[in-house]
């Protein structure tokens, strides 16, 4: 126990995410491109977002990127863009943030939480499957923790039922998900439009609120790029009912710094976990994130272990008291949230999702993880879980 504390006190301090570190690194470029909207003052729809929408655009390889101010506005947006309407069921998981269904609720849609996969924490196909109604109009897949979802098995069921298909991309940018013909395409660009939050804790990043969204439908991007600015596509004609939802020229610069360098990003995260995985080896207490090295379909937004037939919590707190900070990713279903209550849900609907919050643990993940710290978090882990 000493020599590990010495070890502690020596390296690097910690951190669950460590941007300080980061910036330390790219903080020449960032500020340049502050200073630019600085002195050029175009802090609302300047060069910046629009040189950032033609960027990620370009590197998604998608026909519209519509900046917005948050990833929660981005998926109010999408659905509204959408002309659901009160009352319409929309399928998401209940293995979430809350994001994904208070957006469905706000706009007075009909939430349906269906259980996840306990391989890939995302949504159930079968679950699905199980979910669509004659009231069914939309499915939203989260890309959880980084790790793309099936989307060919949910475009096919989506095209079967007429469904539209809204993807959360706000922990998946830049994963692949490789359909069966071997073509690959990036999270977020599959569905009829997608999601993606730039939350500072995100593989791709700003320093504040930020988001997009993405679509290749050509009328669909011309409707939400009028809804994200109060519904105007020329000052004072309102076509449509609209929000204030806009990607400021400050944060688009922070975000133009760092987009070329997201694949260098992901791939850090991916080494990272690499490393805790193969120190997890074998361990009887310990199921880590599987990682695919053909297609990159997951990104470790997170790196989340499932803990099993051991003391999760015990485990949590060993970690905190050496300097360790760790997180529990989602400790209550949303079907057993409070706003979220409802009587069609019944406990044995969610067994995948009632045992992983028994079970999951996040531990640190980000670009400047060294050597030094993945060993002292791994040799902590099974300090604990002998």
């Amino acid at each position: 126990m000493l020599s590990n504390f010495k070890q502690a006190k020596s390296m690097k301090k910690i951190q669950m995410v460590d941007l300080k570190s980061q910036y330390d690194k790219i903080k020449e470029s960032v500020n340049s491109s502050i200073q630019e909207v600085l002195e050029t003052n175009t802090y609302i729809n300047g060069p910046q977002v629009h040189q950032f929408q033609k960027s990620l655009e370009n590197y998604l390889e998608v026909k519209h990127v519509i900046p917005c101010a948050n990833g929660t506005d981005a998926l109010q947006i999408a659905m509204m863009g959408l002309d659901l309407k009160p009352g319409d069921e929309v399928i998401t998981a209940d293995f979430t943030f809350a994001a994904t269904v208070e957006v469905i609720a706000l706009l007075q849609l009909t939430p349906v939480l269906v259980d996840v996969d306990l391989v890939n924490m995302n949504i159930s196909i079968e679950g699905i499957k199980k979910a669509i109604t004659p009231k069914t109009k939309a499915i939203v897949p989260v890309h959880l923790f980084g790790r793309a979802a099936n989307m060919e098995a949910i475009m096919a069921l989506a095209k079967e039922h007429n469904l539209y298909v809204i993807e959360d991309n706000a922990q998946a940018i830049g994963a692949n998900c490789k359909f069966s013909d071997g073509t690959k395409k990036k999270a977020g660009t599959i569905g009829h439009v997608g999601a993606t939050s730039f939350f500072p804790s995100k593989n791709l990043g700003c320093y504040g609120d930020g988001g997009a969204i993405f679509t290749n439908d050509d009328a669909l991007a011309h409707k939400l790029r009028g809804i994200v600015n109060h519904g105007m596509y020329e000052r004072y004609h309102h076509d449509v009912v609209g929000v204030n939802s806009r990607l400021d020229s400050i944060q688009a610069a922070v975000l133009n710094a760092k987009l070329p360098l997201l694949d260098q990003y992901n791939k850090a995260r991916q080494d990272a976990a690499r490393k805790y995985s193969a120190a997890f080896e074998g361990h009887k207490n310990i199921i880590s994130p599987t990682i695919c090295d053909i297609c990159d379909c997951h990104v470790f937004h997170q790196y989340t272990l499932r803990i099993i037939a051991a003391d999760r919590n015990g485990l949590m707190q060993h970690l905190l008291d050496k300097g360790i900070p760790c997180a529990i990713y989602y400790p209550i279903p949303l079907h057993s949230q409070k706003a979220y209550l409802d009587t069609r849900y019944k406990e044995e609907d969610f067994p995948v999702t009632n045992q992983l919050v028994q079970e999951v643990l996040s531990l640190p993940m980000h670009t400047e993880l060294d050597d030094e710290q993945i060993k002292y978090i791994t040799d902590s882990v099974l300090e604990f879980l002998k």
